[in-house]
């Protein structure tokens, strides 16, 4: 079984397979095409009988970004409109999450190689792979937690516990591939330049084990998390992602990103400023130019 993407390049040598998100100019930000070509190039490397690991990375200076705003946030297309349709939109993000999952269903194991940012939606495709290798320095984390967003997979309580996940969750922080090794979601975290090998060197302990008992021991990992309730969990976090876009104050968002752009808008999520609770009126442009200065200067002007 071949594939060829559009979004999603796919190449295997060494019994490995290379799933390549490809839209660096956006940091890799997610759209519906390229989690349809994910889950298609996991089914390209599962039905490859000379693959035995399969490693998801991005191109470019940015593993994945998350869904990419300008197209579900500044032009609406995310948000339904006055009247919700609750199963509609659980329908479509839980196709998406099912692409997603894909990863963690995968018969054969799965690493992620994290550059730069794996965060939003991209920390969903990140922590759906069964082994995360990050740089030292890359931020992992769900900034929509503030607004607009829950994690569909589901995945931070069962990586992380109870306490650290709701650290992550009820705060929408970042933290580095060094902490995120500390608190034990991600194998390992090392310095950018020696990224590749050790996800090579990972690769290689792999490769060397029969499929069949790579497979057998997945499985029995697996069914341990699916009889904790992960797929219930997941149908739960993916019906509360709908509905953190269609809240008042997801609607606040979307006025907010239609308006001045979804770079302000992520930039005013991101700064922990105050997001009227029922929604309320977009801030005014002399406070959108104050919170650009208060980010500029505490980024170094990045």
């Amino acid at each position: 079984m071949s594939f060829t993407g559009t979004v999603v390049r796919y190449e295997t040598r060494d019994h490995r397979a290379y799933i390549t998100l490809n839209r660096p100019e956006r940091l890799n930000a997610i759209t519906m095409e390229m989690a349809q070509e994910i889950e298609a190039a996991v089914k390209a490397a599962n039905a490859d009988d000379d693959v035995r690991v399969i490693i998801v990375q991005g191109e470019g200076r940015a593993f994945c970004a998350g869904y990419d705003l300008k197209i579900y946030a500044e032009s609406g297309e995310a948000h339904q409109g006055a009247v919700w349709d609750p199963i509609k939109d659980f329908a479509g993000m839980k196709a998406n999450t099912d692409h997603f999952f894909s990863l963690w269903r995968s018969a054969k194991p799965t690493i992620a190689k994290v550059r730069g940012y794996a965060v939003a939606g991209g920390s969903d495709i990140a922590l759906s792979c069964d082994l995360v290798v990050m740089e030292d320095d890359a931020k992992i984390g769900y900034m929509p937690a503030r607004i607009w967003g829950c994690p569909t997979t589901a995945m931070w309580v069962y990586r992380l516990g109870a306490e650290k996940a709701k650290r992550m969750l009820l705060t929408g922080d970042t933290i580095s591939g060094t902490q995120a090794k500390e608190w034990g979601l991600v194998i390992d975290a090392v310095p950018a330049a020696e990224l590749d090998a050790e996800v090579e060197r990972l690769a290689d302990r792999m490769a060397g084990v029969p499929i069949n008992q790579l497979v057998m021991q997945k499985m029995m990992i697996n069914q341990a998390y699916d009889n904790m309730g992960l797929q219930s969990t997941q149908n739960m976090a993916i019906l509360f992602d709908g509905i953190t876009r269609h809240s008042p104050e997801g609607r606040w968002f979307v006025d907010f990103a239609q308006e001045h752009g979804y770079g302000a808008a992520v930039q005013w999520r991101d700064a922990g400023k105050f997001i009227p609770d029922g929604g309320g009126a977009v801030p005014s442009v002399d406070e959108i130019d104050a919170m650009r200065a208060e980010l500029e200067a505490k980024d170094g002007g990045r």
